[in-house]
């Protein structure tokens, strides 16, 4: 049987004991820069030749002490590539730790107020970091923006994508809060300031809370839901993700949300969770459901054994007994 070294991944949240042991049986080697390994290499070579001459050095004692020197050598190559490997790595874990610190500033507060409604949200990222973005921005005349992207990739590279997005869309909601201009002007900023691999599906959102009525552009996201009465509508792409064309085109939508009806956005992290067929018609069930446990509900959708990503969840209802024009 040919020995190999165990490739065990890192994790956290394990108790010290059990860290320690995955530590110690951590291949250090596979993720060194390629100088780094070629030390390590080395060290690990000399040392092995080392061990295989000790019967030769039993019948002629006077290599003992070369070898022993050799073997001294190869100890340190080894140790000094592994020390320097592990302290890269417990800097890259110091930075994911402050990445996630400062992305959870960054998560979206509620209003204070959102006179007639019911809003939650849910977000779970799936490394310390995500490529999720979800917002809620009050708005003068009594309305407020819903913005929710989703970037393509994982960790700290769609993370910064996601915080790049953040901004933009609360600056350009400081002076239009216009679906239909933010989707234009975000498309164009990240078709020219980002690689050409990057982009991200997103939908904007603007409820006039009096009303009910929604404005929307939907940039190759997954359909958001309004129910109402057991009827549910999916809100469907009006134009492309953003940051593939600089020249895409983009229409908005409009809907609204009813007096008892409830609006859910998501991103694709929820819906691949789902241990069923038609993930979509899970969540319509949730939606018609006249329960007020819908968010409770939605969670529970989610299969750990299947969850391989970011989960954003952003739910609003319309309560009939907290809706003050009726």
């Amino acid at each position: 049987m040919s020995f190999r070294i165990m490739l065990v991944s890192l994790d956290k949240s394990a108790r010290t004991f059990r860290r320690a042991l995955r530590y110690a049986f951590y291949d250090w080697t596979r993720d060194m820069p390629l100088g780094r390994h070629i030390v390590a290499t080395v060290g690990l070579l000399i040392q092995a030749a080392v061990l295989s001459g000790l019967l030769i050095a039993i019948k002629h004692p006077a290599i003992a002490v070369p070898l022993a020197i050799l073997f001294l050598i190869g100890l340190i190559l080894l140790n000094e590539a592994l020390t320097s490997e592990f302290v890269r790595k417990m800097q890259l874990e110091s930075d994911q730790i402050a990445a996630q610190q400062i992305q959870q500033t960054l998560q979206a507060q509620t209003p204070e107020s959102l006179l007639g409604y019911d809003l939650q949200t849910f977000y779970k990222p799936f490394r310390d970091v995500g490529g999720d973005y979800f917002d809620v921005i009050a708005l003068p005349h009594n309305r407020t923006l819903f913005a929710v992207a989703d970037v393509s990739g994982k960790g700290v590279p769609a993370a910064l994508l996601a915080a790049n997005i953040q901004a933009l869309v609360r600056s350009i909601a400081s002076i239009d809060a216009d679906p239909l201009t933010m989707a234009r002007q975000i498309n164009s900023h990240l078709s020219r300031y980002t690689p050409a691999d990057r982009f991200a599906t997103a939908v904007f959102m603007v409820l006039s809370q009096d009303s009910g009525e929604l404005r929307y552009v939907n940039a190759g996201h997954n359909a958001p839901l309004v129910s109402c009465s057991g009827t549910t509508t999916f809100l469907e792409a009006t134009g492309l993700p953003l940051g593939i064309f600089a020249e895409a085109k983009y229409e908005s939508g409009a809907a609204v949300i009813q007096p008892d009806g409830a609006l859910l956005l998501f991103a694709d992290g929820l819906t691949d969770s789902v241990a069923a067929k038609n993930p979509e018609q899970c969540l319509r069930d949730v939606l018609s459901d006249s329960s007020s446990n819908k968010m409770t509900r939605l969670k529970s959708l989610i299969d750990p054994e299947l969850n391989d990503d970011d989960v954003t969840i952003l739910l609003v209802g319309r309560p009939v007994s907290s809706n003050p024009h009726l």
